[in-house]
Parts: structure tokens; sequence; C-alpha cells
């Protein structure tokens, strides 16, 4: 089984001057006992790289998109993330499936540039308020997964993310019985398609997670990590995360 991953997704946050939580973060963590991810502006990726030098801090991008290199202005491909000192790259979450309007076929698509660039992608899923509430979860998730996990994907290269849409960045929290039915089903789903490997792809839970519930919710069954918003942002915020994800993992 791979280490647990406690991976910080900054989204549309943060300047030159916010690499000094990078420097709090190995401070308090030296040797984190999982592997820890930050994901920060594109901006900030080669800036951070050298920033974190060899400590045991991985880096990944946001997105990236699904050429190597062409005519798409304003874009980032998978190469020049890895080019810069990314080691992994977030594809599907549902800020870009929501805002951008990709689709299952889109996610795929960027997982597998991912693995051509020898990146590690976190394939995100999750279902809205209203599919909750309309009983559509696991289908919605079922789908999703189906059609955004690439068959180049492998326990090595791929990470799967479970983000309810109406728990990110609400302080809204899924019960630990709600998150443990979706990552039960998660696996599930993953033995039928990888057989004696599906217990080896990590499954990250996403959404509101901060440090007074991370500890509770790395205790369910197949919750293998987290991918953390606005708590990633503070090594105050993330470092007690990285701890209680460790703690889990001994």
């Amino acid at each position: 089984m791979p280490r647990k991953l406690a991976a910080g997704n900054w989204k549309m946050n943060g300047m030159a001057a916010s690499l000094a939580e990078i420097d709090a973060l190995v401070k308090a963590h030296p040797s984190p006992a999982c592997e820890v991810l930050i994901c920060p502006p594109a901006t900030l990726i080669a800036q951070m790289a050298w920033k974190v030098g060899k400590n045991p801090i991985a880096l990944g991008g946001q997105d990236c998109h699904s050429e190597a290199s062409g005519a798409h202005t304003g874009d980032i491909s998978a190469p020049m993330l890895a080019d810069a000192g990314a080691s992994y790259v977030i594809v599907g979450h549902s800020e870009r499936r929501a805002d951008h309007r990709e689709t299952d076929v889109d996610v795929a698509a960027k997982a597998r540039a991912a693995h051509a660039a020898g990146l590690t992608a976190v394939i995100c899923v999750g279902e809205t308020e209203a599919q909750r509430d309309a009983g559509e979860t696991l289908a919605i998730i079922g789908a999703q997964l189906a059609g955004s996990l690439p068959e180049s994907a492998t326990p090595a290269n791929s990470v799967v993310a479970y983000e309810p849409v109406w728990a990110i960045g609400t302080g809204r929290t899924p019960t630990l019985e709600q998150i443990g039915e979706v990552h039960g089903f998660l696996r599930a789903e993953l033995a039928k398609r990888f057989e004696g490997t599906a217990a080896d792809m990590r499954l990250l839970y996403g959404g509101s997670v901060k440090p007074s519930n991370a500890a509770e919710i790395f205790a369910v069954a197949d919750v293998d990590g987290a991918l953390v918003g606005g708590a990633s942002l503070k090594a105050d915020d993330f470092g007690p995360i990285v701890a209680a994800l460790g703690a889990a993992s001994a």
C-alpha cells in the first residue's frame, strides 16, 4: 500500500510571500509519517520547487491540458508542469467541471496526458447537493469514476479523490457514515476493474477537512488521505492535518 497522502489544493490563492508557509510546514514536520503534496498556482510551482529542495514535500499542478503542446493560449501542459518541478496534477476537480464544463471524457484525456508526462493524476469525483438529495450519489460517482479513470491508470500513477461538491468550502461535512459508504463503494468499483491491485489505489476525501475533524475522517475505512482546500493555505492549519494522517498511518 502506498503511503497515505495529505494533499493541499491552494486553488487561485498565493503569491511569492506565501512561500514562507512551506518553510513553516517543513520546520514543523521535517519527517512526516505520510506523503505531503502541495498544489499551488502554476505561477509558484518553480519557485516552490526551489524552496522545497530536498525536503519531503511533493508539488503538483491544479489542472493540465490534454495535449503536450500546441496552440492553446493560456493553458499549461503536463510536461510543462513536470518541467517546473511538479510530480502530481489534479484533474476533474468539481470547480473545473462546473466552471469550465469539463466532462468525464475531458478528465480522462487529461489524466492520460498526466500519465504520459510521468505525473500522478489526482482524479476527482463527487456529487452535488441536489444529486445527493435525490438519492443519486453512488450512481453519479460510479459513472464519473468509470468515465474519468483512463485505461492507463494504475495505483502508481493515479489517486482518486472523493469531494462532495456541497461540502467544498461550505464548512459542511458529510457524516462519517456517508464518507465510509462512498469510499467503500469506490473501492468495490476499483476492485471490479483492477482486481488484485485495487486495494493499492489511494482514495482521498476532500470537502471542508480541517484540524478539528481530520482525525475522525482518517479513521474511516478506505480513506487514505485528504484533498484539502482552504485549510492547506496556512501551515498552522495544514500541519495538524498532516500530523493526524501520520498518526493514522502508524
